[in-house]
């Protein structure tokens, strides 16, 4: 006999480098980033439980589909989405039955011209998943603060994201990020360095990834 909510099966891949451990303290059984076909085979190999998206593959496949998702709902599984691909099909199936969760979630339910490519990256194929890009959603933060603490202004802001999104989203780095910020500021190097070295505050899918897990929603 299998109990609902007795387990969480997650998909992520780069949102989880750093807190790795923290999947297994929750309980969390890992898997790696869902593509098309997986959702559905969990959904027919398992009992109904709790599964999580988070990180998706979508360049070199299909991505997860709506199809499947909404079989696994219909099936008895309570099916969640957050930081990344996850957020992006909570978001377009919240009243279809998904649960979403974390304020990259929200940023696409907030704003429909919010696009896909936001948190899209590049990283490496195989465990750890290594990230070799920066996905924009984390830029954009990063920018905000740069503003708020007088580093850039606005127009310098807007005309460096207007550069970051008319690329392709594997090329967009934090050194090219410091190497568009220093063509407007040129003098500001040392604060512009100063701020990335603690990077991380700005990881928005990392961090509603964490709060998922030690939150566990799904259990409530």
């Amino acid at each position: 006999m299998c109990a609902l909510k007795s387990n969480c099966w997650l998909f992520a891949g780069p949102t989880l480098v750093g807190v790795n451990g923290l999947a297994e303290t929750a309980g969390v059984k890992l898997l790696a980033p869902v593509k098309r076909g997986d959702v559905e085979r969990l959904a027919l190999t398992r009992c109904p439980g709790v599964m999580a998206i988070a990180d998706g593959q979508f360049h070199q496949c299909l991505s997860v589909g709506h199809a499947e998702i909404r079989f696994a709902i219909s099936s008895g599984w309570q099916v969640w989405g957050l930081s990344s691909m996850g957020a992006i099909r909570a978001c377009e199936m919240r009243h279809l039955g998904m649960r979403g969760y974390g304020k990259v979630y929200e940023s696409f339910c907030r704003d429909e011209n919010f696009r896909d490519d936001e948190v899209a990256m590049v990283h490496s194929p195989e465990p750890p998943y290594f990230p070799f890009s920066e996905p924009l959603i984390h830029i954009r933060l990063w920018l905000q603060e740069l503003v708020k603490t007088g580093v850039i202004n606005g127009s310098q802001k807007g005309k460096v994201i207007k550069h970051l999104t008319g690329i392709w989203f594997g090329e967009r780095t934090l050194s090219l990020v410091r190497e568009l910020l220093l063509n407007e500021v040129p003098k500001q190097a040392k604060e512009l360095d100063r701020s990335r070295q603690n990077f991380d505050r700005f990881r928005a899918k990392s961090h509603d990834l964490t709060a998922f897990l030690n939150q566990k929603p799904w259990s409530r």
